[in-house]
């Protein structure tokens, strides 16, 4: 954290779990930089279920929710009917409240998340950021068509197809991200600096000047947090 306020990087730490809610937002307390988004991680749904009910208790305490979603992997995908029972609710929830901004997880199951966010949570309810998106043109192209952000990191320039999708997202729909510490920097887990790496392969992959590049994901941003 000291970090982040040193150099200056907005940083979203997302929670994997609602019973460490609350001693991450005491730890982020104060920083000017760094804000702490409350969530129930679908990898961790077969032995945290029950904790939605707590995710919905302390909702009302944050603006900003994650990691939630979806993950139709190998590993994961005997709790997947749980999974979208608790996303659903989390969704239902968010959208009560209003003004929630949601990063969501949808490993091999970006239709079914667009799906239930098309039913339960509308733009003008709530805003989705699509972390590491890994769904194909069509469902790229129907996120767009949903208000869906998408959060980038360095990880994902070495996927071809990809790259050629961020080349064509409308570029007011997208941010940056690392996915520290599960991913790698030379190896060594990715600490929140490091965010300049996904900004300068974005702004190739985009063909935009570096310091274009960093002024529209600032400019993103800024826009979404006021919304």
């Amino acid at each position: 954290m000291r970090e982040c306020d040193l150099s200056r990087v907005a940083t979203l730490a997302v929670t994997t779990t609602p019973k460490t809610w609350r001693r991450n937002l005491e730890i982020a307390r104060g920083s000017k930089f760094v804000r702490v988004a409350l969530g129930l991680h679908p990898q961790l749904v077969a032995e945290r279920a029950n904790e939605v009910a707590l995710f919905e208790k302390f909702l009302p305490e944050t603006r900003y929710v994650g990691e939630v979603g979806l993950d139709a992997g190998p590993r994961f995908y005997r709790s997947f009917a749980d999974q979208e029972r608790v996303f659903v609710r989390i969704l239902e929830a968010c959208a009560e409240q209003r003004g929630k901004i949601l990063s969501i997880h949808s490993i091999r199951s970006a239709s079914k998340v667009l799906s239930h966010l098309e039913t339960y949570l509308s733009p003008e309810r709530g805003k989705a950021i699509l972390h590491w998106f890994t769904g194909t043109n069509a469902e790229a192209h129907r996120a767009v068509n949903l208000g869906c952000y998408f959060s980038v990191n360095q990880a994902m320039m070495g996927n071809p197809r990809l790259v050629s999708i961020l080349a064509n997202l409308p570029v007011d729909r997208l941010l940056t991200e690392t996915d520290g510490p599960f991913v790698e920097t030379n190896g060594q887990p990715t600490r929140p600096k490091d965010v300049s790496l996904a900004l300068s392969s974005l702004a190739r992959v985009r063909k935009l000047p570096l310091e274009d590049m960093r002024q529209q994901i600032l400019t993103n941003l800024k826009i979404l947090v006021k919304l």
